[in-house]
């Protein structure tokens, strides 16, 4: 009996198979809670993972952290009205203080964009002795889909603000649940 030659089989490719396997099905399980995707947006990281997000609104930098070293370093935009810490819906200001990525828009009116989970306990305890609305819908995003952004540095209504390229960036190598500093 003669038995046939085994099919050759480069084991080089299995790990890079497996590799890109799950990287594509962890890319399709982050984005399986949003409905009806259609992004444009990258599913495998383009550099390494962010373990932290440094916002610094008086030099207007957004810094991706791993541990002490910064990955990526970026130039923002923010509220209107920057200075201070945002207090109530609609005055134009980027809070500050201690925030986590709590979600991912990939159909955001501006681009892509992650949500920032202000307002937080403090920030409603703030609002309700007050007596205002604290707002919310606060994000890092890229440039508006329809219309140009406007001629004014700080333009945002609160959020913080690249460009549509580096938003591709932030997004890849920001997960979902990272801590968001925002220094004033």
């Amino acid at each position: 009996m003669t038995s046939s030659p085994e099919p050759r089989h480069d084991h080089r490719l299995d790990g890079l198979t497996r590799r890109g396997l799950l990287g594509v099905g962890a890319g399709l399980m982050s984005v399986a809670a949003v409905p009806a995707l259609a992004s444009t947006a990258p599913l495998v990281p383009l550099g390494p993972r962010a373990t932290h997000v440094v916002v610094s609104k008086p030099l207007r930098v957004l810094e991706l952290r791993r541990g002490k070293e910064i990955l990526k370093r970026y130039r923002v935009d923010l509220g209107f009205r920057p200075d201070g810490h945002k207090t109530r819906s609609g005055d134009g200001r980027t809070p500050e203080g201690q925030y986590w990525i709590d979600r991912r828009n990939p159909r955001s009116e501006f681009f892509l964009s992650l949500g920032i989970t202000y307002p937080n306990a403090r920030d409603m305890a703030q609002a309700r002795a007050l007596g205002v609305d604290p707002g919310g819908d606060i994000f890092i995003h890229g440039e508006p889909m329809r219309g140009p952004k406007g001629a004014d540095r700080d333009w945002t209504a609160g959020c913080i603000a690249v460009t549509n390229a580096e938003m591709e960036e932030i997004w890849s190598m920001t997960p979902t649940g990272v801590p968001i500093t925002i220094l004033g």
